[in-house]
């Protein structure tokens, strides 16, 4: 009887969305304002899901607060209040879309969570665009 358990962060970040193989009227047309030479800033929520069985001495399918100090000690402690481009290296050679942002979220705490737990991201970017890895 599997049950999945979500825990929701937040952080804020700066980023720009650019392909260096591009030229800067090619960027602007497909990222927009995005592009934008100065970076934009987006206040991104943060969902993370286990799904397991509980433990039958405890109940909890991973222990919530436990989840929390995972989630904020290596993701929200590097993300938060950072210009991803220049700041991290995870985005040095990766743009940093959304789907992007989800995809190394869900690699850093991969390794900091037992695989026996099935992981997924759910990365809002805006109230109404969100991304989720991996899809379901």
């Amino acid at each position: 009887m599997k049950v999945k358990v979500s825990r929701k962060e937040h952080f804020n970040a700066a980023h720009r969305l650019y392909n260096p193989e591009w030229s800067d009227q090619e960027n602007e047309r497909v990222f927009g304002k995005c592009a934008n030479p100065n970076f934009h800033g987006h206040n991104y929520d943060l969902v993370v899901s286990l799904t397991g069985e509980p433990d039958p001495a405890t109940g909890y399918v991973y222990d919530m607060k436990k989840l929390s100090d995972v989630i904020r000690h290596n993701v929200i402690r590097k993300f938060d209040h950072k210009n991803l481009n220049l700041d991290t290296e995870y985005f040095r050679n990766l743009n940093p879309t959304a789907e992007n942002i989800a995809i190394v979220i869900w690699r850093i705490l991969r390794e900091q969570i037992e695989s026996k737990f099935d992981l997924k991201i759910t990365l809002y970017e805006t109230e109404r665009n969100f991304v989720e890895y991996p899809a379901s």
